[in-house]
């Protein structure tokens, strides 16, 4: 078996405060509200060869990131934490400094499809601070939805020198292959995809299926499968990433599930371009140290 790495996890404590998303009165939520952490994921791992992690912000918080790196610190399994900054404020530039001084620190995500303004990515962000992440060989994940597409792409022609990750393939609408959304969704990710500092995840693509697809692996790899073959037709093995988007994962089906469909589709693959989706591509994206 290929050791895997998991490109997309999450770690949270509810009662810390930081996650005002995460509410126990939204029933689509409910099974999230409570602890997830590193002694929950370990035997998920164990049991699938994924050896390491890059633990990713759920919340615009930089406390949430020091929580982050304190568990980073002290559990081997996190080869990799991205956090998060107000990319906004000039001030962002020495919150980068400083969280840079972590050694597992590797990037920010600022939280893109939550923000009321579509364009923000390409006006608001401070010079100061990209120019920061740059000079810091610092990456940045884009959660982004569909319609932030257009704008990512003129931010990204700004700051080539930028290595960026789209998370869970820009989240498409998946099992509507046949719609106009999808044929957009194709046009725009394969034209964010010519930029060569770019790579993907494949990634939270069964959370974006339709619920009678949720807990069938075989209906799960049938809607998917589209995604898939265009992400891999876009930017091929090299930069593609697999993650498992776990405990979000939970709301569509278990870690063993996900496995199944990544491996159903990953599988048509060479045993070295499976190798790169497994693990290659997040290795050297970003930066894993690895036994």
């Amino acid at each position: 078996m290929v050791t895997r790495i998991d490109s997309h996890q999450h770690f949270w404590q509810p009662a810390r405060g930081d996650y005002t998303w995460l509410r126990a009165d939204v029933p689509a939520l409910e099974l999230l509200v409570r602890d997830f952490m590193p002694q929950d994921l370990m035997p998920l791992m164990q049991a699938h060869g994924v050896t390491r992690t890059v633990l990713v912000q759920a919340a615009d918080s930089e406390a949430e990131t020091g929580f982050m790196h304190e568990l980073a610190a002290a559990h081997d399994i996190i080869g990799g934490v991205v956090g998060w900054v107000d990319l906004g404020r000039p001030e962002a530039a020495a919150s980068l400094e400083r969280m840079a001084r972590h050694p597992k620190f590797k990037g920010v995500r600022p939280m893109l499809q939550d923000l009321p303004d579509d364009d923000w990515i390409a006006r608001m962000p401070h010079p100061d601070a990209v120019r920061a992440l740059v000079r810091l060989g610092l990456r940045f994940d884009a959660l982004v939805k569909p319609r932030h597409l257009s704008p990512l792409l003129r931010f990204l022609k700004d700051w080539p020198r930028l290595p960026v990750v789209i998370d869970h393939g820009a989240k498409p609408p998946v099992g509507a292959h046949g719609s106009e959304a999808f044929a957009q969704w194709r046009k725009e990710i394969a034209a964010v995809a010519a930029l060569p500092q770019v790579c993907c995840k494949f990634s939270g693509l069964w959370g974006e299926a339709p619920q009678s697809t949720h807990g069938s692996v075989e209906a799960a790899v049938r809607v998917v499968r589209p995604v898939w073959e265009h992400l891999l037709e876009c930017f091929g093995p090299a930069r593609l990433m697999w993650g498992s988007d776990w405990p979000v994962l939970t709301l569509a089906g278990d870690y063993a599930g996900w496995i199944s469909v990544s491996e159903n589709l990953i599988g048509q693959l060479s045993a070295d371009e499976q190798a790169q989706v497994w693990r290659g591509t997040a290795q050297r994206f970003y930066d894993i140290a690895t036994d």
